[in-house]
């Protein structure tokens, strides 16, 4: 793609995430065939944001996500400072398309990191972690219909990033934790709704921080001090409705909330 072509997908579906609006599909003058032209069109959306960037995200780290939207393998996306949720603070449902709401496991890294040539193992990814935080994310997608548009478009459309609530730093203590065993339940007015283990996100969450230090530089993307990856959701994506309250419990690495109000 040309960089013209490029600003102009950007630029539409900028349009569309600032109305609420669907689309079918990129125009096809404009539509990324490859997953470097998607990533190419995402990171235009850094010059929307007048804060750095907060960090990224992680989608499809399940089977389970891959076959819901006919993709290969996960997806990279962005989490702009101004999607963050506050403590505290309820979520509209307003127009979202998708309406779930999706459970993490997030790692704050201690320092930048560039591009190099090797692979990660979970070893040295893990070696780069200041802090690992509980998470929730709220996706949504420009897309009426997220599941049939491919990787390149949903890559394109910032991997259905939305908005994101990041729980406190979890005890010290998880990092002797087996995060793939561990148990998640994510519950709506207190009932329990889904439940789940840090198995679904690739088979490890660890393993999927690896991969996305792999993805990161094999598309040339460097990674600030401070920012945080969000992994994928433990459990099947949560129904939201107004007027309710829903929460994960992660054991001993504490609980998360939030108020969804219409």
């Amino acid at each position: 793609m040309t960089p013209d072509a490029q600003r102009k997908a950007a630029d539409l579906l900028r349009r569309h995430r600032e109305q609420g609006a669907r689309l079918d599909a990129l125009p096809p003058e404009i539509r990324p065939q490859t997953r470097q032209d998607g990533y190419a069109i995402q990171s235009l959306i850094e010059f929307e944001s007048r804060e750095p960037l907060f960090g990224w995200k992680i989608a499809a780290t399940s089977a389970a996500g891959q076959a819901h939207v006919q993709v290969d393998g996960p997806l990279v996306g962005r989490v702009l400072s101004e999607s963050r949720l506050a403590p505290g603070e309820p979520y509209v449902l307003g127009r979202n398309h998708m309406r779930v709401a999706e459970l993490e496991f997030a790692f704050r890294f201690r320092r930048d990191i560039f591009p190099r040539g090797s692979p990660w193992t979970v070893m040295e990814a893990m070696d780069e972690v200041e802090t690992m935080h509980i998470a929730m994310e709220i996706p949504d997608s420009r897309f009426e219909h997220f599941d049939r548009v491919g990787a390149p478009q949903l890559i394109a459309d910032n991997a259905c990033a939305h908005r994101f609530l990041l729980g406190p730093a979890a005890p010290a203590s998880w990092r002797t934790l087996d995060l793939a065993q561990h148990l998640v339940d994510g519950a709506t007015d207190g009932a329990v709704t889904a439940k789940g283990s840090g198995r679904n996100v690739l088979g490890d969450p660890r393993i999927a921080l690896a991969w996305f230090l792999d993805e990161q530089a094999r598309y040339q993307a460097t990674i600030r001090a401070g920012q945080i990856v969000t992994t994928g959701t433990c459990v099947q994506p949560m129904a939201l409705r107004p007027e309710t309250t829903v929460s994960g419990d992660f054991g001993v690495l504490g609980q998360i909330r939030l108020r969804i109000i219409s």
